[in-house]
């Protein structure tokens, strides 16, 4: 595959909907026909294809020279560009015709999409073997992502999936405003940031299950987060609670939108513990309804869930965290680091 760092304008030429599906790590959408108009030309193509290359043709050239107005008329004339499309073939091609004849330097990805995905796949199989991870475990509301943000901002190098997936990884852990990315759009924001790390030094992440949401993490990397290093934090109940409050603060304000999240629970911990659930809810006393579900749900769910995965947890390092502010976490980040980094072999 090509080295996408290399090039100064990688150019999508599929249409948004394809583009939003997947699309190398960044590239730009300039699509040679919209949406509306790929259905047209395909459905066209099934009955008389010949007109359906015309049109296509109109569309595409009213397109291309829109783009090149708004966005190649920026491009320096040495600039390096790749283009690709769904196989290779005519969007992309038409894409690299103009431009050559412009007088910019073009390639075209070879089979386009479809093998920029095979190779995706392929390497998501062997890449996560590359390095060594440091796997911060620990139970709901106690710090693991913020840690996580401290440890980056320390220097570390930080593999946040949920933030690659758009999700805090529960039943209620989608991200207001945020829709998930696509299985296959997640596969390549993993794959680019792994290819950014350096394999001489451990990756920090956080341990999770084989979904994040509606994405699932490759096989190979939760099998090599299980062989890594695992830290065991945790804090104080208080901590934990006004964590939840921070950060689910749209169930504070609508209590009820986390009951209908959780009312699928209601046949795992029986009705009369959700009923409870109901009442604090009902009587707008989140802290209290948060610290339910934790005790009661949420710390013997993942306990349950990290002895299955993780079963030395009890004998790992445990990090007890008593202030989960970004600035009481970032000394212990940079402790972590000198403490855990340092012996690397």
């Amino acid at each position: 595959m090509y080295d996408f760092n290399s090039y100064d304008l990688i150019i999508d030429a599929r249409s948004p909907r394809e583009f939003a599906d997947d699309h190398i790590p960044g590239a730009v959408n300039l699509p040679v026909v919209d949406n509306a108009e790929f259905a047209e030309v395909g459905t066209l193509h099934r009955t008389d294809p010949l007109a359906a290359y015309q049109l296509g043709a109109r569309y595409s050239l009213l397109n291309i020279s829109r783009h090149i107005e708004t966005h190649i008329s920026h491009v320096e004339a040495r600039s390096r560009i790749l283009v690709y499309c769904f196989r290779g073939g005519k969007r992309s091609k038409v894409w690299q015709d103009v431009l050559e004849t412009i007088g910019y330097r073009v390639e075209r990805v070879k089979g386009g999409w479809k093998a920029y995905r095979r190779w995706v796949n392929e390497q998501l199989v062997t890449a996560p073997a590359n390095f060594r991870y440091i796997v911060v475990s620990g139970p709901t509301g106690c710090g693991k992502t913020r840690l996580l943000s401290a440890l980056h901002e320390s220097g570390a190098q930080v593999l946040d999936l949920e933030g690659l997936a758009s999700h805090r990884g529960s039943i209620i852990g989608a991200v207001p405003g945020k829709p998930q990315p696509t299985q296959k759009l997640f596969d390549s924001r993993l794959l680019e940031r792994l290819s950014q790390f350096d394999p001489s030094r451990p990756v920090w992440v956080e341990s999770e299950s084989k979904k994040i949401g509606q994405v699932q993490l490759p096989e190979a990397l939760l099998v090599k987060m299980r062989e890594g290093q695992v830290l065991a934090v945790n804090a104080p109940m208080a901590q934990r609670v006004q964590l939840l409050r921070e950060d689910y603060q749209h169930f504070e304000e609508d209590p009820q939108v986390l009951i209908d999240r959780l009312r699928n629970l209601r046949p795992l911990i029986g009705g009369e513990e959700f009923e409870k659930w109901e009442a604090l809810a009902a009587a707008r006393q989140v802290p209290e309804l948060f610290e339910r579900l934790m005790r009661y749900h949420y710390d013997p769910t993942y306990r349950r869930s990290i002895l299955r995965n993780y079963p030395g947890i009890d004998s790992s390092p445990q990090i007890p965290l008593q202030d989960l502010s970004p600035a009481g976490l970032l000394p212990v980040a940079r402790e972590l680091q000198e403490r855990f980094e340092r012996n690397v072999d």
